[in-house]
């Protein structure tokens, strides 16, 4: 039987954030969370982006609260639709904000210097090389759904790993779109124009952002 652990503190950055929060963005948005929370939320954008702590879909487009819907994972990565009973946290985030919270767009939003993209590129030129993608148990399931993205955009002759790896994050935001269409409640609104899908890339370096 392992010792029972000592409880560490509440993690002080956090409670310093939100002091600063309590003390100056909370009176100003104080009417809106009570109307939200009398209303519910009522975001229009839904997004779909990476779990890096470097990009922010709420910083990046200096949303309010109850503007953006936003699911993150690693690699902003949209699984192809597939009701087989098992735990799908993102599909299952696409299904309320879709059917639940009928949102009017869905952007998948990729980034520059992705490490789960490198980690993918890295182990498809060096096949057997240790590397992010070996140990754990969900990781290297979960970006080996960036093969078919990888299949269709074959590396240049004397191209690095960076820059093939910057192409390929962009090509893997295109083929999270056509997967999102493999969604039934999806297809049907895009096909009526009620739904819209986009693509963004947001550059960690420049902070700019490229629209798809």
């Amino acid at each position: 039987m392992s010792e029972p652990q000592t409880q560490h503190p509440f993690p002080e950055r956090l409670l310093e954030g939100y002091a600063a929060f309590k003390s100056g963005r909370l009176p100003q948005e104080r009417a809106r969370f009570e109307e939200m929370a009398e209303h519910g939320q009522k975001p229009e954008i839904m997004l779909v982006a990476c779990c890096d702590s470097r990009v922010s879909p709420e910083v990046i487009f200096d949303a309010r609260p109850g503007e953006l819907f936003v699911v993150r994972n690693v690699a902003n990565l949209v699984p192809p639709y597939s009701p087989d009973g098992q735990w799908h946290g993102t599909s299952a985030a696409l299904e309320f904000a879709v059917q639940a919270l009928r949102v009017k767009h869905i952007v998948v939003m990729g980034h520059g210097r992705c490490g789960g993209v490198h980690a993918f590129v890295r182990r498809q030129r060096n096949p057997g090389a240790e590397d992010a993608l070996s140990p754990g148990d969900f990781i290297g399931k979960w970006m080996a759904m960036i093969s078919p993205a990888a299949e269709a955009l074959p590396a240049q002759a004397d191209e690095s790993d960076h820059d093939y790896a910057e192409r390929l994050a962009l090509r893997s935001i295109r083929n999270s779109i056509e997967n999102l269409l493999t969604f039934p409640c999806i297809n049907i609104l895009h096909g009526r124009g009620k739904l819209h899908l986009h693509g963004a890339m947001f550059d960690v370096t420049t902070g700019l952002l490229k629209t798809l």
